[in-house]
């Protein structure tokens, strides 16, 4: 007997639960590609797109996922031979810095613990030390989601400012844009990517390149991009069919109109405090669970943990096991662990992960906590009493 059937849930950080009304605002026939709603709803979802990053710079949509916007903004700003400086605080500060190498770019990356956030202060050596200015780039990941772990980019700002270097400020905000605050114009950064399947709660399958005028200017240099990753032509195309180099992804943008459409009733400060207090609560589950037995969390310090997904540590390996019970017998999917804290990969049994992200809300984040709580004891896992407690307490507001 598994108390599993009924509704699945998928605690995964992203894809991230689609509502139900982005599901149905998907559920019609094709529409004209060529004028009509479709082209006011894609004008509209950039105007909301640009207010939720807090910009008032452009932004070009493209049908990729997060892995293609890695490659958009290095495409429009980084010619082979390039140098670009990578802090890397987690797994896919090192998938950015690789895909940099891989377009030819000469990458320096400064590694930091996967329990750390990125520190400003080495940062602003590696750049005192480029004294010829080579760095054209810092390539930085708002929150890392193989870590949990968020770092603090406006800093990073501050630091090229204060020595007047003039690189190119990028920030990967795939797993946090719309869950963790952040600020494109008061924070200096001069390109900021994100997707979809995240905090958006749409389907995957949309990316997102945000950009100033200096990464503008930088394009300007450049003698040739990619046809399909040249961002200038999507961010002032002469007609709508440029916006996407072809066919439009009709149904995603039908998906994304209506997603705002939620984030806008709810208003942008009340779900970044909602997803402040439900990633409150798991940790306070987990917290709780730590003082008797070995679970933690990856980041220890509050401070630096994000808002959209937490990375939670069993040392000995028996993670895969409780992601395997959870998911068996009652119905909800943890994440797997990337390669972060005592976890060296996939199904090592050391670390799981949970998103909070998006469409998410006290019901389904007790549900979680409950569900975990309830596959430590039925699998013998030694851990503290008092998870689900700690968990309503935080949401009560008490």
């Amino acid at each position: 007997m598994s108390l599993a059937h009924g509704r699945e849930y998928l605690a995964i950080p992203g894809p991230s639960v689609i509502p139900d009304r982005v599901l149905r605002a998907m559920h019609r026939a094709a529409p004209n590609i060529y004028e009509g709603e479709l082209v006011e709803i894609t004008g509209t979802a950039l105007r909301d797109l640009k207010a939720l990053a807090g910009t008032a710079g452009d932004c070009a949509i493209y049908i990729s996922n997060g892995h293609g916007m890695w490659e958009a903004a290095l495409a429009n700003t980084i010619r082979p031979g390039d140098r670009v400086l990578v802090p890397v605080a987690g797994r896919f500060g090192h998938g950015w810095a690789e895909l940099a190498r891989d377009l030819g770019a000469e990458v320096e990356i400064l590694e930091f613990p996967t329990t750390a956030a990125v520190d400003p202060d080495r940062v602003a050596e590696a750049l005192r030390a480029d004294t010829a200015y080579g760095f054209r780039a810092v390539l930085a990941v708002l929150t890392d989601t193989s870590t949990g772990i968020r770092s603090d980019i406006a800093a990073l700002r501050r630091v090229l400012d204060d020595l007047g270097h003039p690189a190119l400020l990028m920030a990967d905000c795939i797993a946090s844009f719309g869950c963790d605050p952040f600020e494109m114009d008061d924070w200096g950064v001069d390109v900021m990517i994100t997707a979809s399947q995240k905090g958006l709660m749409t389907p995957p399958g949309l990316g997102f390149a945000f950009f100033n005028a200096r990464a503008a200017a930088a394009r300007d240099r450049l003698d040739r991009v990619s046809p399909y990753w040249d961002w200038r032509p999507r961010a002032a195309p002469e007609m709508f069919y440029r916006y996407f180099f072809g066919t439009a992804p009709t149904h995603h943008l039908f998906a994304l109109r209506e997603a705002l459409d939620m984030i806008a009733e709810e208003g942008r400060q009340a779900v970044l405090d909602r997803h402040a207090t439900l990633a409150r609560a798991l940790w306070a589950a987990c917290d709780a669970w730590g003082r008797g037995g070995a679970l933690a969390l990856n980041a220890a310090d509050p401070a630096i943990r994000s808002h959209a997904v937490t990375a939670i540590s069993l040392p000995g390996g028996p993670a895969d096991r409780l992601r395997a019970w959870c998911a068996a017998e009652a119905g909800v999917t943890l994440g797997i662990g990337l390669g972060t804290g005592a976890a060296t990969g996939p199904g090592t049994g050391e670390m799981f992960r949970v998103g909070h992200m998006g469409h998410v809300n006290a019901h389904m984040l007790l549900g979680v906590v409950g569900v975990i709580e309830a596959g430590l004891i039925a699998l013998d896992i030694p851990h503290g009493s008092g998870g689900v407690e700690a968990a309503a307490r935080v949401c009560a507001g008490r």
